[in-house]
Order: C-alpha cells, then sequence, then structure tokens
C-alpha cells in the first residue's frame, strides 16, 4: 500500500478537488503546473538558497538529554522553533511565493489560526513585495495578539472572521470567498495539508524538509537515519507531514500523530478529529470531520489556536484509517504542563501546538535504546498570554 497521493489527488479514501466551478481554472492551472514548477532547477535552486540563507535551515536535531532521562529512551527534538519566523509554517511560504511569482500573480492571501502562517505568509511577502490579505477568526486575533501586530508590521492586512466560531475554519471560509471574487490575480497561499488538490501535495513537499534533514542528522548523531517513532502535533497537520514524508512507506518507523483533545475528547469541547469525526468535505477535499449527523460542522475547541480545526489533512486521515499512523489525544491541561516540563528540563519554551506532541511521551512505553524524533513545531512566544492565564488553574501554587 502507498501513502502518497495519487494522480486524481486521493490518499487511499481521502483527498480529490471538491470546488465551485469559479475556482476550477485557478485549481487546473495549479494541478497542471505545480510539480513541473518545483522541480525546475531554478527553482530548487531559489527554494533552497532561501531555506538556507533566510529561514535559517537546517534546523538543528537537538538530543534531550534530561527529558530522555525522565523517560529512559533517547528523545531527540528537531527545533523548528528556530525557524525565521518561529515555526515550520515559514518552509511552506517561501515555496509558494516563488510558485505564486512563477505563475505570474500578483496578490496573497492567507488563512491563519495561531497566526504563525499569517506572520510567514506576510513575511515572505514583504520580502518579495506583494499585497497580501490575512484571514484569522475574531477570536484567534483576540488570543494571538502579538502575532497579529507582526503580520501588520510586516505591511499585511488582517481580516476578522465573524461567523461560525470565528477560528481557523471561519478564516478558511473568507479566504475561499476572497478566491473566489478575485480568480485572475490572487494566490491562496494555504498553511497546512488541507484544501483542494494539489495543495495537500503542495505543501507536504514543501514541508518534506523536515524529515530530509532528520535522516542526515539523526545518521550523523547515531549512525542510524531511520528513528524508531516519529511523534509531531497535528490540527490540518502541515508539521506532521513533513516530519513523516520520508518515512511514510517505511513501516519501521512508528509515525505518531497528537490531536487535541481539548477540555476531553467526549466533553464537547474538542479538536480530536480522529475519535470524534466521519468522512466528510470540507475546504474543498475528502476527509475525517467533525460533523453532526445531518451534515453540520461540529465547532472544534483546542487551547492551542493552530489546533483548532473540525477536520484533518487527507494525507493524515488516510494514515489513520489504514492504521500506518498511531493517533493520541491529547488534552489542554496535559499539554499545558507538558510545555512547562520542556521549560524546565531542557530550557525551551514551546508553542501550545507542539506541547500536544510533547505530552504524548506519558501515554507511550519505550525501549533504553528507542531513538525518537518530536518535531518542536514552533515557539513559545505567541503564547505566553495564555501560559499565564491558565497558570494558576493548572498549576495552583
Amino acid at each position: 500500500m502507498s501513502y502518497s497521493v495519487d494522480k486524481k489527488g486521493f490518499y487511499g479514501n481521502y483527498g480529490g478537488a471538491y470546488i465551485p466551478e469559479m475556482l476550477y481554472p485557478n485549481v487546473e492551472e495549479l494541478c497542471e503546473k505545480y510539480l513541473e514548477i518545483m522541480n525546475e532547477e531554478s527553482f530548487q535552486k531559489e527554494f533552497r538558497s532561501l531555506l538556507k540563507d533566510y529561514v535559517g535551515r537546517p534546523t538543528p536535531l537537538y538530543f534531550a538529554k534530561r527529558l530522555s532521562e525522565k523517560y529512559g529512551t533517547n528523545i531527540y527534538l528537531k527545533r523548528e522553533d528556530l525557524c525565521h519566523t518561529g515555526a515550520h509554517k515559514i518552509n511552506n511560504t517561501i515555496g509558494q511565493i516563488l510558485l505564486a511569482k512563477r505563475l505570474g500573480k500578483t496578490r496573497i492571501i492567507a488563512e491563519t489560526g495561531a497566526g504563525q502562517h499569517g506572520v510567514a505568509t506576510a513575511t515572505v511577502c514583504a520580502l518579495m513585495g506583494y499585497k497580501c490579505v490575512v484571514y484569522m477568526g475574531e477570536v484567534d486575533i483576540e488570543r494571538q495578539k502579538p502575532n497579529v501586530e507582526r503580520m501588520k508590521m510586516l505591511g499585511a492586512e488582517v481580516r476578522p472572521a465573524k461567523s461560525g466560531s470565528r477560528t481557523l475554519k471561519d478564516a478558511t471560509n473568507e479566504a475561499i470567498r476572497d478566491w473566489i471574487n478575485n480568480p485572475v490575480d490572487t494566490h491562496y497561499i494555504i498553511g497546512s495539508v488541507v484544501g483542494p488538490h494539489p495543495y495537500p501535495d503542495m505543501v507536504a513537499r514543501f514541508q518534506s524538509v523536515i524529515s530530509e534533514e532528520i535522516k542526515k542528522q539523526l545518521k550523523e548523531q547515531t549512525g542510524k537515519e531511520d528513528p524508531d517513532y516519529v511523534i509531531a502535533c497535528v490540527g490540518g497537520g502541515s508539521n506532521a507531514a513533513g516530519a513523516f514524508y520520508h518515512y511514510l512507506e517505511n513501516e519501521k518507523v512508528n509515525l505518531i500523530a497528537v490531536e487535541a483533545a481539548g477540555l476531553g475528547v467526549n466533553s464537547g469541547h474538542s479538536a480530536a478529529t480522529t475519535v470524534l469525526g466521519k468522512p466528510g468535505i470540507i475546504h474543498g477535499s475528502k476527509t475525517l470531520l467533525m460533523q453532526t449527523e445531518d451534515g453540520q460542522i461540529i465547532e472544534p475547541y483546542s487551547i492551542s489556536a493552530g489546533l483548532d480545526y473540525p477536520g484533518i489533512g487527507p494525507i493524515h486521515a488516510n494514515l489513520f484509517e489504514s492504521g500506518r499512523g498511531k493517533f493520541y489525544a491529547i488534552t489542554d491541561k496535559e499539554a499545558f504542563l507538558a510545555a512547562i516540563l520542556l521549560c524546565r528540563t531542557e530550557g525551551i519554551i514551546p508553542a501550545l501546538e507542539s506541547a500536544h506532541a510533547i505530552a504524548v511521551l506519558e501515554h507511550m512505553k519505550f525501549k533504553p535504546e528507542d531513538n525518537v524524533v518530536i518535531n518542536l513545531s514552533g515557539r513559545g512566544d505567541k503564547d505566553l498570554q495564555t501560559y499565564i492565564t491558565k497558570k494558576a488553574e493548572y498549576m495552583p501554587e
């Protein structure tokens, strides 16, 4: 069985392009040209050069000595939090802005939840001299204020999504509406492995630099390029897709995806899609989706704005259904406590999204000789206010 995308844009039973007629020319143009452009020598040269000199790649693969001692195994952190802008999101936006340039687009739109993708998009638009509009839910604008200010400093216009739960799902809806109204000059930089084909495959390819580096770095440090486990948090799932990419077909490597259980999987305030979801269509692709009996989307909830999404990327829906990936759900409190643990054992403040991946260590058993790689997808600056306000609740003196 293959875990890669097929010619029709499906991963097993999931994926495809379910789009309004108005968007067909845009999506068809991308489908016809994205691989051809991405494989051009000049594209690869510019992409790799920017990743190295602008983003700061390769990011370190850090052996977390004290965390390893606590869990009795060998834990390595892939430090995507050290990328320019503070998260893995920049890998994809660099790739997509270069693609947009070659397609002759003059305006960029994006959606964002935690704000990291919005910041990364605003960053590359400033770098390349593009107009940039970022859609963001009103709730997320409030809880991720530092990132909103960063986007504005970089010259982007931040437009609030005021419908539904006013979070990531609704921001994506607004961005798609904009794209329908401006199909000729606008490129939509989707930030995760969601949306109509070819977006999930395209974003996964741009993020695959993560697992490409892990292989080389682990070989240098241990003599083996394949870890026993790769662990990553999953909302839409671009950081996980990047960390898993070069290991998809190697079943000796265990792929561990960590979703947000929010206040508890069955609390009614959760984003644990693989537990609560069933097949459905959202934002142009068929995937697992939290929905009511009559197909209405159930509003997701997570302490982390980047995991607050009612579906997962089709690549991950297929990994779940096939059993290739193992999925865990982590509560807000577990993620918070894991973040504090990382702060106090390794001196690293993680994004709340990444803290979910750290928290899963409490639910797993490892052998002393195992090599465990955790993708530390982002840094915690953006979440400081949440950490401060939740401390009294989760860490009473």
